[in-house]
């Protein structure tokens, strides 16, 4: 029978029983593994994808990065298999070791199948930049999945699908014959062998790239077409994206003169015209109101789970409450998809920076934020956080920009009632920060906090009977109308004290739910709401339709309080501009996106660039022809973001400066003056 087998048959039976057999079995196990995973992927997105030959391609384009993965993760056994002596086959327990090896590495590919099933629920992506920041918060993360998932289910089942899948190996009769081979082949030959496989799995390693993939239309089929531990490498390498290294760009003169033409469109002055910054005056008419600031970010609240903003969603019922007396903003957009880009949003009012944000970059201490803005105003600041600061840097970036910090870890026991591994429920938290108000009240200063919740969060857990949802099992949904109980119990709270009326409250979200889409940049699900409820009537209700990202927040803000002052933000305020000279930064871990007047531009690496027409109203992205668009603004907003941020241009002014580009301001409005770059 053994002479009808095919010539290929003949010789995969052979290399099978040499010493470096034992690849062969690692990477048909792996690429099995790796071709299940994706289709099991591809069930889940079934109603996302474009079923048309390009699933194929995307099949097809997998095929060839698994193989560089499998590549890369045989190495070590490549090392063994070439160098381990023919002593450690004959004997027993050494056979008995290389059968726990080969059960241990079947169970960790079995283990980042399910894994990756995991994220691409959470994520609707293959492993990226997030997986890799996972890896360095242990803690919370496997809190998180230990909260989330029956890990002694999932493990033993993982033990048991292991132990199957050697045995079956085993009963083929390969293994056997292999260890019979290798423990008698010699050096010369186990080294050449060796050689040719190393050679192999370094020319496929070296020449595949991800930016090699075509440009599907569909973002979905080619998320399934890369490969989870390929692309989860890729990430770690590429954490940080320096923009002038792998971005389209201008001279930094260029980029400024463009960038300085689009600051002033909301009216505001020049401080140092013909420089590379982005200093200038803002003005704004009438007495300047000084109420104290609550800012609460909420994680994860896309605008579909508002009543306001869908009328099918019941879910926030106090939001809907509140909305109807407040300043709420139609057309909000996130500039990211992460908690560490809303606040490098919200507090620099920045575009988003590529690879890592500036919240957990280094050198990013006495930077232009919204909160210096208040401490120069007389303010106290402070950030407020139910969980551990450490978390994405957060604690070393406020407390180092001017903003008390008060987390998890300086709170007594006493002061938490339920918390899960991400943090203290709502209530705890806004209890925190009803206690600093009366504190700052007290003290007779005006206060600005920002504060961040946590209970909108996989393992979506809260205290049981608030709501008409059970805790965990209801899921997202659970957690968005748990927040809105606890923002509606705080308002209420907060209203039978004396320094409510004196202060404004602002709802906004750190970032959407989900960013999975379609594009490469899905703009409709990066909208979050913005609402700014003034009961003492600092701030008039009704609705701002004008297109606005988290880029906009502080200065608008701000120029609702008539203030002026002299600002290096990026952002305008929105209610001073032209709705059709409107834009929103929208961006991810490498794709950086402008949005104006119907016009998507979306910036990625290896300096590549596409376009959309999007309509807001209907919510649909068509791409558009090559040469159909500019890509002036985006890079100019990028461009010079990246360079401020590199050359520690973006930093606080001085009490001094602060003072002294003030009156240069206010002399600027006079007729007839032109400023001399002081």
């Amino acid at each position: 029978m053994n002479d009808t087998k095919s010539p290929l048959r003949r010789f995969f039976s052979r290399q099978l029983t040499r010493r470096h057999g034992g690849l062969l079995v690692f990477f048909g196990v792996f690429l099995a593994l790796s071709f299940l995973t994706r289709l099991v992927l591809l069930v889940k997105a079934s109603s996302d994808v474009t079923w048309t030959l390009s699933l194929v391609a995307s099949f097809a384009w997998g095929v060839l990065f698994d193989l560089g993965a499998a590549g890369w993760a045989a190495l070590p056994l490549l090392f063994l298999l070439t160098f381990l002596p023919g002593s450690w086959f004959k004997h027993r327990w050494e056979q008995w070791l290389a059968h726990g090896v080969g059960f241990l590495v079947i169970y960790g590919l079995l283990f980042g199948t399910i894994a990756e099933w995991v994220f691409w629920d959470e994520f609707g992506v293959r492993f990226n930049f997030i997986a890799v920041d996972y890896l360095v918060y242990t803690t919370e993360v496997i809190g998180n999945i230990r909260e989330s998932y029956n890990l002694p289910l999932i493990f033993g089942g993982l033990a048991i699908a292991s132990a199957a899948a050697y045995w079956l190996c085993w009963r083929t009769g390969y293994p056997r014959r292999w260890a019979e081979a290798a423990a008698h082949e010699p050096f010369k030959s186990r080294l050449a062998a060796g050689g040719v496989w190393f050679a192999g799995i370094l020319a496929v390693g070296l020449a595949l790239s991800e930016s090699q993939l075509p440009a599907f239309k569909n973002n979905f089929n080619r998320e399934l077409a890369k490969d989870g531990l390929w692309s989860l490498f890729a990430a770690f390498k590429n954490n940080e994206l320096d923009y002038d290294q792998f971005y389209q760009t201008r001279t930094p003169v260029e980029s400024f003169k463009a960038l300085n033409e689009e600051l002033v469109e909301d009216g505001s002055l020049l401080l140092r015209p013909g420089e590379l910054d982005t200093l200038r005056y803002v003005h704004n008419d009438g007495p300047e109101l000084r109420p104290n600031v609550i800012q609460i970010t909420v994680e994860s609240l896309s605008a579909d789970f508002l009543g306001i903003f869908n009328r099918a969603s019941n879910l926030t019922p106090n939001l809907t409450e509140i909305a109807a007396n407040s300043l709420v903003f139609d057309t909000f957009y996130a500039t990211g998809t992460r908690t560490d880009r809303g606040m490098e949003a919200l507090t620099l009012s920045m575009p988003p920076t590529p690879g890592r944000s500036i919240v957990k970059r280094p050198r990013n201490e006495n930077l232009f934020t919204l909160g210096s803005v208040f401490r120069a105003k007389g303010y106290d600041t402070a950030f407020i956080y139910g969980g551990f600061g450490y978390f994405d840097n957060m604690n070393y970036f406020f407390g180092n920009n001017g903003y008390r910090v008060i987390d998890r870890t300086g709170v007594p026991k006493a002061d938490i009632t339920f918390a899960n591994v991400w943090g203290v429920c709502d209530e705890d938290l806004f209890r925190w920060t009803m206690r600093e108000a009366d504190a700052s009240a007290a003290s007779g200063k005006p206060f600005h906090y920002f504060v961040m919740t946590t209970s909108n969060h996989r393992p979506y857990t809260f205290p049981e009977g608030r709501i008409d949802l059970p805790s965990k099992i209801s899921g997202r949904a659970g957690a968005v109308k748990y927040t809105d109980f606890a923002i509606g119990q705080f308002l209420r709270d907060a209203a039978t004290k004396p320094w409510f009326k004196n202060t404004v409250f602002v709802i906004v979200a750190d970032h959407c739910a989900s960013s999975a889409g379609k594009t490469e940049l899905p703009v409709q699900n990066y909208h979050i709401p913005l609402i700014i409820y003034a009961p003492g009537g600092h701030i008039a209700p009704g609705h701002i339709r004008t297109l606005t990202s988290q880029m906009d927040y502080a200065p608008t803000l701000l120029g609702l309080l008539n203030w002026s002052y002299p600002s290096r933000f990026f952002g305008h305020d929105v209610r001073k501009i032209d709705p059709k000279e409107a834009h929103a930064l929208i961006g991810s871990y490498q794709k950086l996106g402008h949005l104006e007047n119907g016009n998507f531009v979306v910036l990625s690496p290896q300096r590549g660039a596409t376009a959309y027409h999007y309509d807001l109203k209907a919510r649909t992205q068509i791409p558009q022809k090559p040469g159909d668009y500019d890509l002036t603004e985006a890079i100019s907003f990028y461009e010079a973001a990246s360079y401020m941020y590199k050359n520690g241009l973006y930093r606080e002014l001085t009490t001094e400066e602060f003072a002294r580009f003030t009156t240069l301001g206010q002399k600027l409005l006079q007729p007839g003056k032109i400023a001399t770059n002081p």
